[in-house]
Parts: C-alpha cells; sequence; structure tokens
C-alpha cells in the first residue's frame, strides 16, 4: 500500500510525539513486536503507523527552521517525554507564516520557554502551495497554537487550493464551521477536527464521568475542570484574549453530554494556570456535584496527570489513516465518524460510545453519515458562557 503523505504545520510537542510514534511502532513491527501498546487500532485499513510519513513541515521557530525535522522535534521550547529517537528524517522545517501564531505576552518569559520568531520572511501562500504539490502531500496537521486564526485560515485555504485534506487540531473552528465546511466538501476534499481530545484525557474523562451520571438518574447541578502544565501550549494560554475558542469547545464537549446544559455560573472547564516545572505533564483537577435518589447531594473529585502531547497522538494517529481511507474512497467535507471521535469540537457532538460505534462502521465499511452543513452546536454554548467569552 502506498505512503500516508503528510505535512505538518507547527513542530512543537504534539508534533514531536506524533513522529515519535510514527518511527516507535514502524520499529516494533520491524522487530517482531506486535503487541502495539498504546494504539486502539493498530492496523487500520490496513494501514499501520509506520505508513505515515512526514513530506513536509513548517514553524517559526529560529531553533526550528532549517533544521532536519529529527533535530527540531526536540528543539527548544519543546519539553514533551523522549521515547524514541532512533531515526534521521530527510525533511527540512521550512519557515512557515507568523500571523497571529505568537502571542506577545510571551516574550516576557525566558527564552527557553517560548517561541523564537526565526529572522527572515514568513512563507507565502504561493510558497506552502508549491511544497504541498512537490511533495504530493494529502493531509496538513495544524499544530499551531491556540488562538491562532489567521494562521489557521492562511493553511486551510493553501489545503483548498491544492486537493490537500486538513487535519484541524487546535480549536479554531473551520471543520465545525458551516461555511469552511461546504467549502471542502464542494472541493471534493475530506478533513477532520476541530481541537484534538486526548487519548485519556481530561475532556474525555469528564464526558465520560458526566454522561454516567446522566445515564444513571443522577442530575448535575455544577461541574469544573481545572488544567495545570508547563509546556508552551499552557504559556500561551496566558494571554486569556486567545482562549475564547478553547473555552467554547472544552465547554461545549461536556455540556453535550447533558439532557440539560448547565447555567453559565455552574460550570467551568478551561486551562488554569501555567506551571513551568510541569513541562509537558498536564494535571486535571475534576469535581461533579449532583444530586441523585431523592435529591441527596453527591459529589465527585478526580485528579488526572498525563503526558499532554503523547495523549494527544493517540488519536491523530488514527485520524491520518481514517483520513486517507477517506481520500480512497472518494469523500468530501466533514468526516463525522472521524472528528466525533476524535475531536473535542466536532460539527456534531454524539456520546463516545456513539462516537466509536460510527467510527469502527466508518472503517470497516466505508460508511460515513450524511453531512449537510448545520450551524455550528457551539452557538447554544456560545450565548451560554460569560459575555468576555462569547
Amino acid at each position: 500500500m502506498d505512503k500516508i503523505r503528510v505535512t505538518i504545520v507547527g513542530v512543537g510537542n504534539c508534533a514531536s510525539s506524533l513522529i515519535q510514534g510514527i518511527y516507535y511502532y514502524a520499529d516494533q513491527l520491524a522487530a517482531g513486536d506486535t503487541s502495539a501498546v498504546g494504539l486502539a487500532h493498530p492496523d487500520l485499513g490496513g494501514y499501520t503507523p509506520g505508513d505515515i510519513e512526514i513530506v513536509g513541515a513548517f514553524d517559526i521557530d529560529a531553533r526550528k527552521v532549517g533544521k532536519p525535522l529529527h533535530e527540531a522535534i526536540f528543539a527548544k521550547p519543546n519539553n514533551t517525554k523522549v521515547f524514541f529517537d532512533r531515526f534521521k528524517s530527510p525533511i527540512t522545517v521550512r519557515m512557515g507564516n507568523l500571523l497571529d501564531g505568537v502571542a506577545p505576552h510571551m516574550a516576557d518569559y525566558p527564552v527557553d520557554q517560548r517561541f523564537l520568531v526565526a529572522e527572515g520572511p514568513s512563507a507565502t501562500r504561493k510558497d506552502v502551495e508549491k511544497l504541498l504539490r512537490d511533495t504530493r502531500t494529502e493531509i496538513v496537521m495544524n499544530y499551531l497554537p491556540v488562538g491562532s486564526q489567521q494562521a489557521t485560515e492562511f493553511y486551510a485555504e493553501c489545503c483548498l487550493a491544492t486537493g490537500v485534506s486538513l487535519i484541524n487540531c487546535i480549536p479554531v473552528f473551520i471543520v465545525s464551521n458551516p461555511a469552511w465546511a461546504q467549502r471542502f466538501a464542494d472541493a471534493g476534499i475530506p478533513c477532520a477536527g476541530d481541537d484534538i481530545k486526548a487519548q485519556v484525557g481530561a475532556t474525555i474523562t469528564h464526558r465520560v464521568l458526566a454522561r454516567m451520571m446522566e445515564e444513571r438518574g443522577a442530575r448535575i447541578t455544577a461541574t469544573y475542570q481545572l488544567n495545570t502544565g508547563g509546556n508552551t501550549d499552557f504559556l500561551n494560554m496566558l494571554e486569556r484574549t486567545r482562549l475564547g475558542s478553547k473555552k467554547i469547545s472544552k465547554t461545549e464537549a461536556v455540556q453535550s453530554q447533558l439532557g440539560v446544559p448547565l447555567p453559565a455560573d455552574q460550570v467551568h472547564i478551561g486551562p488554569a494556570d501555567y506551571v513551568p516545572w510541569q513541562k509537558d505533564n498536564k494535571v486535571c483537577f475534576l469535581r461533579i456535584e449532583a444530586k441523585g435518589f431523592g435529591g441527596v447531594p453527591l459529589n465527585l473529585e478526580a485528579r488526572l496527570s498525563v503526558e499532554d502531547s503523547p495523549n494527544s497522538a493517540g488519536e491523530t494517529i488514527d485520524a491520518i489513516r481514517c483520513c486517507k481511507l477517506a481520500r480512497q474512497r472518494g469523500l468530501s467535507g466533514p468526516l463525522e465518524a472521524v472528528s466525533a471521535f476524535t475531536m473535542k469540537h466536532p460539527p456534531r457532538q454524539f456520546t463516545d460510545a456513539k462516537a466509536r460505534e460510527m467510527l469502527e462502521t466508518f472503517i470497516t465499511n466505508g460508511v460515513e453519515p450524511h453531512y449537510e452543513p448545520t450551524p455550528a452546536p457551539a452557538a447554544k454554548v456560545r450565548s451560554a458562557l460569560p459575555a468576555r467569552m462569547a
């Protein structure tokens, strides 16, 4: 089978974990180890992780631009866990387009914790589109920082111009935006998004616990999810103006599992603080308050500690292979099953059990629910959020 040709936008921690994983599982398979611990689908539609080939990469950091990809993924400010580094890549990281990809407040922090913008001109659409065509890229992975609205739209336009699929891993609404969704559908290009879920992360844990209470008759009255971490994602999100879509994405992901959404002042979900020494370790503090039988109160508290970026790669490794299958099958527009299972803010929300059933049906039979663009689910949640976040 042919390789799945992928270009990365944003060579940060998430890209590092994904690329390490591609080589890690390929090495395991070559050594005869078929245990595939950490993979939901060791073989997905005939494709293994080792069938993914990174053919291009863009970044704006001086420590990464112009460097071989196998060096760039371990360069500062990346600080995720290194679990596999026995590989070389022929790809050189190219200068991307800066636009709104870097928050100004990052300049107040030590260089090894923040982006260091490379000198020289930003890539133009012509530059990016040429690389996508020359490398025969099939899928672009968007790993830009939270709040990069203009930059994400820039790369989405490049995808539309070249027939390349977009997997949007950040909470800028493209795939779940009806106007953008229609453009990808009209262009005959499959896409998946928005805002990647972790394999076992804060959002999926919160959703499952909330749904469990709902299905067993308890009425949730209030909940919070507070997250701390020490990677550039958490540092970037100290600038609260960049958090609008992130708050909507995470809040709607949980609210969608409730029969009656909670009032805005009874739900708080989002990043809490940047703790440098945590590095790529993310700690989630979760509380759900509810009323059970007879109206008797109950509450649940949980603490989850995960390495954030490998957690993300546990889902992107499947999203990439599903997107390849969609291209082979001639599908276009948002991939509902893939997005519902792997993303926090898909075009339509489902329970996680239903999303998994849809995904397995898609993989096995190629059946994708018919998609007709409708108002994004976030609209309802946005109106319920405080005005400063709307």
